[in-house]
């Protein structure tokens, strides 16, 4: 009777083994999806914030007309609202949204996010923002390499990270009126604790978003609200990295 069982069980272990190399191919094109959406996302900021930044400068370090707009009139406040009002319309739409349409907002918001980004120019030397993200890119490679290969369930993480973002944004903006830099390098160092934690919490949830059975509409969208928010932790740790860690233009 055993060797009977044993028979009839191999051809649905092999169909099985072939399942599963179906699923874990499908997760790395997936997965690769994201990561690609995430890098093209941050090569378009960093291309628009140099950009701007050469054009709001001239060669003696001194802001052009172009640069008194964007960084001294009202106008900044428009600059640095736009990401969060894009991010949130994104965030909310998408469902309604063909991929198609999902893709070019996130693009034009990597742009906008360019243009909002390109002000550290003005504050903090060249090669310190390129010696600074280095360091980013390095510590989310592996941060997000945990998140994905870990076996430990990150979900209880969600619910602190949640109230330390939360923490620090509240305190963002009345350090806006303070101006105080004792507050803002607790700021920065508590961001670069809370987007580490986050890079590994939304690598393994973005994982855990991956299912088969969707079809290519479905897993593009996916693919771009799983990018969005791997590329806003990494933002948010390079600029609170830069703020612990940049040189400041003399």
């Amino acid at each position: 009777m055993s060797t009977f069982d044993r028979n009839n069980q191999t051809p649905y272990a092999v169909a099985g083994r072939y399942a599963d190399a179906g699923i874990d191919e499908g997760l790395r094109s997936y997965m690769l999806g994201v990561y690609n959406y995430m890098t093209l996302g941050l090569a378009i900021t960093g291309l628009f914030a140099l950009g701007v930044a050469n054009f709001a400068m001239d060669s003696s370090g001194q802001l052009t007309a172009l640069g008194q707009a964007l960084y001294l009139s009202p106008l900044k406040w428009v600059v640095m609202l736009a990401p969060l009002g894009m991010v949130l319309f994104l965030s909310f739409r998408i469902q309604s949204m063909s991929a198609a349409t999902a893709q070019l907002t996130f693009w034009v918001y990597a742009a906008v996010m360019g243009v909002s980004l390109s002000s550290i120019f003005m504050v903090y030397t060249g090669g310190s923002i390129a010696r600074v993200f280095f360091i980013t890119a390095v510590s989310f490679g592996a941060l997000s390499l945990f998140g994905y290969t870990t076996k430990k369930d990150l979900s209880a993480w969600g619910s602190f990270l949640f109230m330390g973002l939360i923490g620090i944004v509240l305190a963002s903006l009345v350090n806006i009126f303070l101006e105080s830099s004792a507050l803002q390098f607790a700021i920065s160092v508590i961001g670069v604790l809370v987007f580490a934690g986050l890079t590994a919490y939304d690598t393994q949830q973005i994982k855990e978003m991956y299912y088969a059975g969707d079809d290519s509409e479905v897993a593009a969208k996916k693919s771009i609200m799983g990018a969005l928010r791997l590329y806003l932790d990494f933002i948010n740790l390079f600029v609170m990295l830069l703020q612990l860690f940049g040189s400041n233009r003399e």
